[in-house]
């Protein structure tokens, strides 16, 4: 791959994050997942929200800070419904990483069928409508669709082009400068105590 990456993904649950993102790592010897949910698992071992979401986000963000400074493109493996969340999680104090949010769209009715299947209801897919966004149009977005295993092999490919490149358009020099850290974090930290 080309360069440092930042990569988001985003999207419901079971539309096929973590596959991805393992899949990354699988192919990419210089890329490194941090899986939000994991995290979140292991520190307060409850389902998201968590008692202190602030905290999580904070550690998932200096976690990928320092593998950027180690030379390892990162993938983040979160459900990040919302703006704020994707800014947070795209903001990085390292320079020259390239950002890409990797939005999952996949019909609604392919997602309810595999949460059933896995959880046993839709309830995850219900709770995340209150708060899925859909993303700002000035980020660095790739869409990628997961109804079944071809789709996601055929957008896998068209993403992975997308990574060697050695020309495309989510090069720092080619994209809007985000908000300052500070101005990131105060703003997730007042959208989490709303929430």
């Amino acid at each position: 791959m080309k360069g440092l990456w930042n990569i988001v993904l985003s999207g419901y649950p079971k539309s096929g994050k973590t596959l991805l993102a393992k899949r990354l790592i699988a192919d990419n010897r210089t890329f490194a997942r941090v899986g939000v949910d994991e995290l979140r698992m292991m520190l307060f071992n409850e389902t998201p929200p968590s008692r202190d979401e602030f905290q999580l986000y904070t550690l998932i963000t200096e976690m990928r800070d320092a593998l950027l400074a180690k030379g390892y493109s990162v993938v983040i493996d979160s459900t990040a419904p919302d703006n704020v969340t994707r800014e947070f999680l795209q903001t990085t104090r390292i320079k020259h990483a390239n950002q890409l949010l990797v939005m999952f769209t996949v019909d609604r009715d392919v997602l309810i069928k595999r949460n059933i299947e896995t959880v046993g209801n839709a309830d995850r897919v219900l709770a995340w409508d209150k708060r899925w966004e859909d993303p700002k149009s000035e980020c660095c977005l790739f869409k990628f669709k997961s109804n079944n295993i071809e789709e996601f092999e055929n957008y896998y490919a068209r993403l992975k082009e997308l990574l060697e490149s050695e020309i495309h358009p989510f090069r720092p020099e080619f994209r809007p400068p985000l908000l300052p850290l500070r101005k990131v974090r105060t703003a997730l930290r007042n959208f989490l105590e709303k929430h």
